[in-house]
């Protein structure tokens, strides 16, 4: 049994005093001290919160000056404006009034539900969907955090309305669902977060707005149900927070005939609704506001003054938004002094304010800090939250034969369609992280259905306005008819990125194999859910309202993880993104110091790329930017990238090992120096052979200085059709001489580590050999297809425009002319453009998944492509005594100071570096994937800037740095010659 502290009154229902503090003896000396000072006109004051624009002239927001000074009012509400000037306001006002102010807003979702220039959450229907109530707690922990620091004091929220009419015109989204078990979880688990961070918490609207067909804001709402359904219902959450010690609880403007016998009788003025059911009944003892008190729901009733006067007879607390306080205090006074009001009622609310005030705070006020007060209130960590709630809240409702997420890419052609009013853009992007996605549009249904006959999957994405949870969400009869069409004819995925209930005006979706619900049109929510299709994510959300008999509240299935790439923040990984981000200004130092015209950088932990830049341009002459789709020369990567996963395959399956040799694995060795070098011994470049041979220097006429027509053509002609550059063939049987140059080749005298591009020739022609394709046409089939690395190719002009290849060089002294499209390194052009060494070309993306399908232990997209026990074979210094640091085809960390990383990275770790300016690492200790591409190279070779200046390893160590952890090892280092 507990005893009120406001009066006299006994309270035995509520199990906590929602608004008493740790220290109650001071709390309750406070509020005696200030109530014991106060006039009647002050105390009356103290029952009006007005409501504040700070985006309003100052000659209406001084306006609350008089309000404060003349009429003693206790708090007000901040509406629509922007946090700095809000700031200033609330600082101002309360340097005014003689008695703190109780600030409050309606940030149900955030300050953004008000205010310019702060964070969103995603809305409560959003919520509904997470199984998450810690996630949904620190929801409410990361507004009221927000709101604390902008002074507010009390949020009107959470609302706890049950959904249960789709047509509801004001909740709907504002709303956790139809169900009250789900509703009432969420919203426990909400306030908990509130109370946490100090801030007040109010239930609303009671006794429950869920199913209406009107809004208060313009008119009396009816709610005609039962009493015994009002009770299984709409109150059943109410009862269930203030169990948990809710703080507040608003009253709306409802016609409740169950409830209130006087017919048209807004809930607000209702004594049997707010005294007799909240308070008596219920055992509410917090605090109880009125809704908005200009809402047509109540001001239609009643005249200016009067309507306040009723409903603080009902039993409310504080008077929200009156109409006009000096008539509405008047009022009250007048019914005080002719005993209608007693002075036990009155001090009941008035010291129960106080009390708030002093739970809030106020008897130690402090004025708003506004320095930093915009970075304050966008902060990482309600980034991270927010990519969470999002991510977790996706729902998959349908999903037949298990098409989701999807798998397979080589056979698939993917078409993505767009319908609704707002950018689909972001999703368009993300699918195409992950395959190859177009874009299918057309003026007429028939010329739709014709163009997407060309593909075997359609996606469809859904996206109406995110500006508000009352924007427009159905779709129009036109779309619904071609929906119906391309489902009829098409393999077909719905995401939908409005609320649920979008999805009830389609009058069929049974051939509609996939239903994604995504709920909003954020960017996030367009990339996570495009995350979730093809398996980067999992889906976890649960549908939190009934759509038709097909979807019943609490659908949803949980969508296997494929291990692809996913994307995120880097705080979500543990990294610090403060940190992370100093490498904008490496960038910039390489871009500016023309180290290199462009550039792009990858950073991915645990799976999630959590770092991507795409800076400068293609060339100095700053015409092309480099985007995410630029394609770079990868050179030396392709060792690592192309034939090294083979050649792993290989293994594996038992064609070869490492005691091969190379006489038995390509007999045209045999009888040569070379017969007897083991595999393992190539691969580690410690089988002898020369670093580099100039195999282009005999093509060029002695005389001319140019390409001898003995080797070259012009046009492509009948043993002359390999492509080295523009107008410039090789003849043919170039391959063989090369491979006959190679095998006369000396050998190091001594036995010893040697890097060599040559081991990789050989393998190319071992290869070829082994799978009756050409290295392109295999790596395709066996790696970049099923990956879905549909940027990486041989020869990229066969595939893309010119102004998506970054150029490498000019050539002066061999091809003597720009190499754009064709590869930089002359053995692998001498080849026709396909190497085992280089010839490989790719953006970041695409390098980062083979990168991380190595992490993965051989595992991504669903599929296995190698053992994790191979990729150890093959990831091991067998020779460190020897102080030869390399893995088997592979590159490692330094052994010593001077290497190929910053010499932070673990032993494990693993990758090679390429001489255009390219690099590639993975780090399974850490799990980092490290991606940095670049065309140092333009337009001069002798460019090496960027590799005087350490960028890449720099670069490397400041991702080591960004780990949350306060020690590394660090070591001087940098990119040696083993491009």
């Amino acid at each position: 049994m507990l005893f009120s502290i406001f009066s006299s009154i006994t309270v035995f229902s509520q199990p906590i005093d929602p608004l008493i503090t740790s220290d109650f003896s001071e709390q309750r000396q406070w509020v005696d001290s200030i109530y014991d000072g106060m006039s009647l006109q002050e105390k009356v004051g103290q029952l009006f919160m007005v409501d504040v624009f700070s985006n309003q002239s100052k000659g209406l927001t001084d306006k609350i000056n008089v309000l404060i000074k003349e009429e003693k009012i206790g708090g007000i509400i901040f509406s629509k404006g922007g946090p700095q000037r809000q700031a200033t306001l609330n600082n101002q006002y309360q340097e005014l009034s003689k008695v703190p102010l109780l600030i409050g807003m309606d940030a149900e979702w955030g300050l953004a539900m008000r205010l310019d220039s702060t964070f969103a959450l995603p809305w409560n229907m959003t919520l509904g969907a997470l199984k998450s109530l810690h996630l949904i707690e620190e929801a409410g922990a990361a507004i009221s955090r927000n709101s604390r620091r902008l002074g507010v004091h009390v949020n009107f929220a959470p609302v706890i309305d049950i959904n249960t009419n789709p047509e509801n015109p004001i909740i709907g989204n504002r709303s956790f669902g139809e169900e009250k078990s789900n509703v009432t979880e969420k919203a426990v688990a909400f306030m908990k977060g509130m109370h946490r961070e100090g801030i007040l918490s109010s239930a609303k609207h009671f006794p429950g707005h869920g199913d209406t067909q009107t809004d208060s804001h313009k008119t009396l709402p009816t709610v005609s149900f039962s009493k015994k359904r009002i009770e299984e219902i709409e109150l059943y959450p109410y009862r269930k927070l203030i169990e948990e010690g809710v703080s507040s609880v608003m009253i709306a403007h409802l016609n409740v005939p169950a409830l209130e016998e006087k017919q048209n009788s807004p809930s607000s003025t209702s004594k049997a609704i707010v005294t007799d059911l909240l308070k008596d009944k219920m055992g509410f003892n917090g605090l109880i506001f009125t809704d908005a008190l200009n809402m047509k729901g109540a001001s239609n009733y009643k005249n200016p003054g009067e309507i306040d006067l009723a409903a603080f007879l009902a039993g409310n607390d504080i008077l929200l938004i009156s109409e006009d306080i000096p008539k509405a205090k008047n009022k009250i006074i007048e019914a005080y002094q002719e005993g209608i009001i007693s002075e036990e009622r009155l001090a009941h609310s008035v010291r129960k304010i106080l009390f708030a005030k002093y739970k809030a705070g106020l008897n130690n006020y402090k004025p708003v800090d506004t320095v930093n007060l915009i970075q304050d209130l966008n902060t990482v960590q309600d980034k991270v939250l927010y990519d969470d709630l999002v991510e977790n809240a996706i729902t998959l409702i349908k999903n037949d034969m298990g098409m989701l997420p999807i798998r397979n890419l080589e056979n698939l052609k993917i078409a993505y369609v767009n319908f609704g009013d707002a950018d689909g853009a972001p999703f368009f992007n993300q699918l195409s992280r992950y395959a190859d996605v177009d874009w299918v549009k057309a003026n007429k249904i028939e010329e739709l259905l014709e163009k997407l006959k060309a593909y075997n999957q359609v996606i469809i994405g859904f996206h109406k306005s995110d500006k508000s949870p009352w924007a427009g969400y159905k779709f129009s009869t036109e779309e619904q008819l071609w929906i119906h069409e391309i489902a009829r004819n098409n393999r077909t995925i719905l995401d939908i990125f409005t609320r649920p209930y979008a999805l009830s005006d389609l009058k069929s979706t049974s051939n509609i194999e996939g239903i994604v619900l995504s709920y909003q049109n954020s960017v996030i929510a367009q990339e996570k859910s495009a995350q979730i299709i093809f398996g980067a994510l999992a889906a976890k959300g649960k549908l939190p309202v009934s759509i038709g008999d097909n979807f019943p509240e609490g659908t949803g299935y949980i969508s296997k993880k494929l291990d692809r790439l996913s994307y995120g923040l880097p705080e979500s990984v543990g990294m610090d993104s403060k940190i992370l981000n100093k490498i904008d200004s490496l960038i910039t130092l390489a871009i500016d110091s023309k180290m290199t015209p462009g550039l792009q950088v990858i950073v991915a932990r645990k799976g999630k790329v959590v770092f991507e830049r795409n800076a400068g341009f293609h060339t100095y002459e700053k015409i092309i930017p480099v985007t995410n789709s630029s394609i770079y020369d990868l050179a030396s990567l392709t060792k690592i990238l192309a034939s090294l996963p083979l050649i792993m395959q290989l293994e594996e399956n038992g064609t070869l090992n490492f005691d091969s040799k190379l006489g038995d694995l390509m007999p045209y060795f045999k009888g040569s120096n070379k017969e007897d070098i083991r595999l393992q011994d190539l691969l580690l470049h410690y089988g002898r052979l020369k670093a580099w041979l100039p195999l282009y220097v005999p093509t060029i006429d002695k005389a001319t200085k140019r390409p001898s027509i003995k080797y070259y053509r012009e046009e492509a002609a009948e043993g002359y059709s390999l492509p080295v550059a523009e107008k410039m063939f090789i003849r043919n049987d170039i391959r063989d001489s090369i491979l006959g140059e190679i095998r006369k080749s000396g050998l190091e005298r001594e036995i010893g580590y040697k890097y060599s591009d040559l081991p990789f020739y050989m393998m190319k022609y071992y290869l070829e050999d082994h799978f009756k394709a050409s290295l392109d046409f295999t790596t395709q089939e066996e790696l970049y297809k099923p990956l879905g690395a549909n940027f990486t190719t041989y020869s990229p002009r066969e595939k893309f425009d010119l102004e998506q290849i970054v150029p490498t060089e000019v050539d002066n002294l061999w091809r003597r002319q720009l190499v754009h499209g064709y590869v930089h390194d002359q053995g692998a052009a001498m080849q026709g453009g396909i190497g085992g060494h280089a010839g490989l070309f790719s953006n970041a993306n695409d390098v980062a998944k083979i990168m991380q399908l190595y992490l993965n232990g051989g595992y991504y997209g669903g599929k296995r492509y190698l053992k994790q026990e191979t990729i150890d074979k093959f990831n091991n210094c067998y020779y460190c005594e020897k102080n030869v640091r390399r893995g088997v085809g592979f590159d490692k960390p330094q052994l010593g100071k001077s290497g190929p990383t910053c010499g932070c990275a673990s032993l494990s770790s693993f990758g090679h570096s390429g001489f255009t300016g390219t690099f590639a690492w993975a780090d399974p200790e850490e799990e980092i994937v490290y991606v940095f591409l670049s065309n140092r190279t333009f337009p001069d070779v002798d460019n090496r800037k960027l590799i005087r200046e350490d960028i890449r390893s720099k670069i490397q160590q400041i991702i080591y740095e960004s780990l949350l952890f306060d020690e590394y090892p660090g070591l001087d280092a940098s990119i040696t010659e083993t491009e």
